[in-house]
């Protein structure tokens, strides 16, 4: 609890204190009646005026702040005009009632926000401010990080945060990366290796040359992206915001209507009958407020954005969420998202020579390519400690066909079937794979065998996929590149619904608008992708979810929600973070106005008193935080 709240709560007790003191004293008739003003109890009423401004002094302040600003239809203005009504007509114990309880309601709504934003505030405790460069005598000096430049070189103690993204030029280690991903399990790094601010140096000393501005970070990008989350409102809470606004005038407008028409209209020449009706309009004041709607339902989506932060789920606002709990449709990449995105070579069928031979040749001309097919050859060569006394020379690669090389005074080609039939090698009918990238190759004009290089789909694509039609997903699509007996064969083996296969970017585009365009009764679209490459996708779909997106600008950019690692579970775990705040932001509203509806129409014809008005507004407001809180677990 703040400190702020606590003396909050430390004004409460007093004041419950000397309203049950002030009470008792009236009950049992302590204090003598001494004080009058004719005819009027003006000690009453200064009695009940101790507790009233001991809680109820700063909404006060607050009403009167808002009427000089001209916002005075708000909460605050509701409280204050019903408890002095209240006490104009001799109502004093339920005028500082109806303010000590609302004052509790208040609190309880403080300490409910600040507990859901908890894990995103504990998202700003991972970004260093300093960091320590080392200067010419060797010692270790602490800088303000934003005056550190790309190609420093930063130095991090065990247990230190990286403050900036950079490369690792001395050193390895073990880092911490749960504040970014979620996921518990160090990562070990060591020289050449690329890390990130935010991660937790856990064991040796590293030495990490600058690669991008403290502005520019992994984890500054994260905490804009988190604290602007709140701006992008959903749909249910621009209603309220706008329900708010035009409600708040109306009911102060029918309460000034039930005070004034009714006694007007039979005629009243009574005081006791004006009282009445200006107890029933205070009443009804008490009960409109809207505070259960215009707290709970902002509290419910930032519980819920605070639940996905903390799995390592950044959610962009509460308008994704939202957007989210209603898709039924979710498409996804194919490589890096339902495949590991690491190619490695999974068969070899040779043809009158060694298989550690042809890995060598095959390896000796791929060496200068940086190609995932290449070096899934090379890193299979490596394992096998094949033989190296092939040297390639005059090495020169043929764009979308391979590459071709000379090898003890021999052409050495090293491709697809295109390459080898442009060179007139003849291929045997049974080399091509069902699934992955098939490369061949020839030595002087001589077939030799084939490399299988593919892609395989990850651990966890099948019961991610399954969990996903669990929580009411009715279509699962997959959208790639590779060609269609490929992309056939991973849709079978996931299980996937549809498939379309041989697309370039434009097409994937193309085939969003198709689906978005057959979505029915507002049901949405999501696309999964990893963010880099699927941009215009992401940015088309309903909602674009980018999947292991760690370090990568492009996909912090494009995606409305941004999942920090590469399990395939968090895409489900999104989608039931949504759906459960979603229905807890319904039962909010329905309980909210329900409640409400029924207590006004008994407060407007006299059947209930304050304490029903109290229970009506600061009640329910208590009940839908209580429920609006579940959103965090």
């Amino acid at each position: 609890m703040r400190k702020k709240d606590k003396k909050q709560l430390i004004k409460i007790i007093i004041s419950a204190v000397a309203l049950i003191s002030v009470a008792l004293t009236e009950h049992l008739d302590l204090i003598p009646k001494l004080i009058y003003l004719n005819g009027f109890d003006l000690q009453s009423l200064l009695l009940y005026m101790i507790p009233y401004l001991i809680v109820g002094s700063a909404v006060l302040m607050r009403a009167a702040r808002g009427i000089l600003r001209g916002q005075m239809f708000d909460e605050n203005f509701l409280m204050s005009i019903a408890t002095i009504g209240a006490f104009a007509i001799g109502e004093y114990s339920e005028a500082v009632f109806v303010m000590l309880f609302y004052s509790v309601g208040e609190l309880f709504e403080h300490v409910a926000v600040n507990k859901s934003r908890g894990s995103i505030k504990a998202l700003l405790s991972i970004r260093a401010d300093t960091a320590f460069i080392e200067n010419d005598d060797g010692e270790l000096v602490e800088i303000p990080c934003e005056q550190i430049r790309i190609g420093d070189v930063i130095c991090v103690k065990p247990g230190g945060k990286i403050a900036l993204d950079g490369e690792i030029i001395e050193g390895s280690s073990s880092v911490n990366t749960v504040a970014l991903t979620g996921e518990s399990l160090p990562r070990d790094v060591k020289e050449g290796d690329v890390v990130l601010s935010g991660c937790v140096n856990m064991q040796g000393f590293i030495k990490i040359r600058v690669t991008k501005l403290f502005g520019d970070s992994t984890v500054s990008k994260i905490l804009q992206l988190v604290e602007s989350s709140v701006e992008n409102k959903s749909k249910s809470e621009n209603f309220i915001t706008k329900f708010a606004r035009f409600y708040t005038p109306a009911v102060v407008g029918a309460a000034a209507l039930l005070a004034i028409l009714p006694p007007l209209i039979i005629g009243a020449d009574s005081i006791d009958v004006w009282q009445n009706w200006v107890g029933r309009a205070m009443t009804f004041l008490v009960i409109s407020c809207p505070c259960a709607l215009v707290i709970s339902v902002p509290l419910s989506y930032f519980g819920g954005i605070g639940s996905a932060s903390s799995k390592g789920i950044l959610v962009k606002g509460s308008s994704y969420l939202d957007a989210l709990a209603k898709c039924d449709t979710v498409v996804f990449d194919k490589t890096g998202t339902l495949t590991e995105g690491n190619f490695t070579v999974t068969n070899i069928k040779t043809d009158g020579i060694d298989r550690a031979k042809l890995l060598s040749l095959a390896s000796s001309a791929e060496k200068y390519s940086t190609h995932p097919i290449s070096l899934a050859i090379i890193t299979a060569a490596n394992a096998e400690i094949c033989a190296t006394g092939h040297e390639a020379t005059e090495i020169k690669e043929v764009s979308g066909r391979g590459v071709k090389a000379l090898v003890d005074e021999k052409l050495l080609l090293v491709g697809n079937a295109e390459l080898m039939r442009e060179n007139n090698i003849s291929l045997p009918s049974d080399t091509l794979a069902e699934r992955g990238v098939t490369v061949y190759v020839a030595h002087g004009n001589e077939y030799l065998g084939a490399i299988t290089v593919s892609d395989r789909p990850k651990q966890k694509a099948t019961s991610a996929l399954a969990k996903l039609r669990k929580l009411g997903v009715k279509r699962t699509v997959m959208l790639t590149g590779d060609r269609t007996a490929e992309a056939k064969l991973t849709a079978s083996e996931l299980g996937i619904d549809e498939y379309h296969a041989e697309l370039l970017p434009a097409d994937k585009v193309t085939a969003i608008e198709t689906l978005l365009q057959k979505s029915k009764n507002g049901a949405n679209v999501a696309f999964v992708g990893d963010g880099i490459n699927d941009a215009p996708v992401l940015a088309r779909a309903d909602v674009g979810i980018a999947m292991g997106a760690l370090g990568s600008d492009a996909a912090i950019e494009a995606a409305d929600i941004v999942l920090m690692n590469d399990d395939l579970d968090r895409i489900g775990d999104s989608i039931l973070i949504a759906k459960k705040t979603r229905r807890i932001v319904i039962q909010n509203i329905v309980f909210a106005l329900g409640i409400k509806a029924g207590v006004l129409a008994l407060g407007a014809l006299g059947l209930v008193g304050l304490n029903a008005a109290v229970f009506a507004d600061v009640g329910v407001a208590v009940i839908a935080i209580l429920n609006s809180m579940r959103a965090l677990k």
